[in-house]
């Protein structure tokens, strides 16, 4: 154990007089494994946590739930399905709530919503343009969890009984009032309709791609009352349904299914009439995406680190041929092939590892770039620092297993006698 600590610092020592003696040339040769690292995890980290924000947006339309609508949010209405077909299905019902409720045993939480988007909402002589109005009834906020920040969300005696009363997105109530809090009791008018203001969502930030649900410039309305604006006059009615802890998606929307087919009067061999959009679908098409992603910069950055080992390959030849009459002392007082061998191994390594830190520098400063004026959330995980020291080390072995090899097998009365 001692024998290999004394190896170690040997071939670190040596390895750092290298880099000082000959600076110019490391630098270069570590160019390579320098700019390899940073490819190679700068790609996966900000792949990696490109697909984790869009799948923390995706598990933010709800967690187990489904989404039961006309269309089918895969296809979007487009591709092989003809378009037309979706537009001849019948809108989910809100009536459909409580048969689909009292047939299904796999519901914990079932939620009717309508959204009109583009709206004009009039605060005296202020107004405030493009706002999303959803209409949701009692369990949407079970499905779709938010955190009001000043007030209080609908209560079920709101939504029973229509109530003109309304939650505002944190932007909505900031543009309207001057500040969130100031919303708080005011009466607003949409639509020649006086509604109060009882509450406001916690800010959320904005999506990164996924456009659901934007609780920053909605007003959320009970559905009952948002029907007394609109009337029958809206598009886009959606049934949202979460299924109880541990069942799993496949068995979920079977039972689904079989309920809305009964209700829907459809026979047998009749096609459905109707989409059931589970959000884990969405999760697992990223999954599938950003493997592809993660392959192409393997690809880029495994070419930078060819280049770099042969860099790092040709600093050992240089450096097995000035060390070459020392080579020969060493062996000439009974050091082992295995010794000379295993410190310019080492001495290799350290060299790569030294290149893959300022990769990895480089990472963070990028992280800290993206994290920061860009507003995207990077997460470096310990499995990828794991794997930048690995690869690192990996390369080292590989780039100076020859020059060790020659080295270790030298003649030392050649060796010495060499300059």
């Amino acid at each position: 154990m001692l024998k290999t600590l004394r190896i170690l610092a040997a071939s670190f020592r040596l390895a750092w007089q290298e880099l000082r003696n000959n600076k110019l040339r490391t630098f270069l040769s570590l160019f390579g494994v320098t700019i390899g690292i940073f490819c190679i995890i700068g790609v996966l980290t900000t792949v990696d946590s490109l697909e984790r924000n869009i799948k923390d947006e995706i598990n933010s339309l709800g967690s187990n739930t489904i989404y039961i609508d006309k269309w089918d949010y895969s296809q979007g209405g487009t591709g092989d399905y003809p378009w037309w077909k979706y537009v001849k299905r019948p809108d989910p019902k809100f009536n459909e709530i409580r048969l689909i409720r009292a047939n299904t045993d796999a519901i914990a939480h079932i939620a009717f919503n309508v959204q009109e988007s583009r709206q004009n909402v009039i605060f005296g002589k202020d107004m405030i343009e493009n706002v999303s109005i959803y209409g949701v009834t009692e369990e949407f906020d079970a499905i779709q969890p938010f955190e009001i920040q000043y007030g209080r969300y609908l209560t079920l005696s709101d939504m029973e009984r229509g109530s003109a009363d309304c939650v505002f997105g944190y932007e909505n109530a900031v543009k309207l009032f001057g500040s969130a809090e100031r919303a708080l009791g005011k009466t607003v008018t949409l639509k020649n309709k006086r509604m109060n203001v009882v509450g406001v969502i916690k800010k959320q930030g904005k999506s990164l791609m996924i456009s659901g649900w934007n609780f920053d410039d909605c007003i959320i309305l009970p559905y009952r009352f948002f029907r007394t604006i609109y009337e029958e006059r809206y598009a886009g009615p959606v049934i949202m349904v979460q299924g109880k802890p541990n069942i799993p998606t496949d068995a979920f929307k079977d039972e689904l299914r079989g309920t809305l087919r009964a209700i829907h009067r459809l026979s047998p061999g009749v096609e459905d009439d109707f989409a059931l959009n589970a959000v884990s679908d969405f999760s697992e098409a990223v999954s599938g995406l950003f493997s592809s992603i993660k392959l192409g910069g393997w690809l880029i950055g495994l070419l930078s680190l060819v280049v770099g080992a042969f860099g790092i390959a040709n600093i050992m030849f240089v450096t097995v041929r000035e060390r070459t009459p020392v080579i020969g002392l060493k062996k000439a007082i009974g050091a082992k092939r295995r010794t000379i061998l295993s410190e310019f191994l080492l001495e290799s390594s350290f060299i790569c590892i030294i290149g893959g830190a300022v990769g990895l520098v480089l990472v963070f400063l990028m992280a800290q770039v993206l994290s920061g004026p860009l507003n995207f959330k990077v997460h470096i995980s310990y499995n990828i620092l794991g794997l930048a020291v690995s690869i690192c080390i990996a390369i080292g072995l590989l780039a100076g297993i020859i020059p060790a090899t020659i080295a270790a097998r030298m003649d030392p009365v050649v060796a010495i006698r060499s300059k």
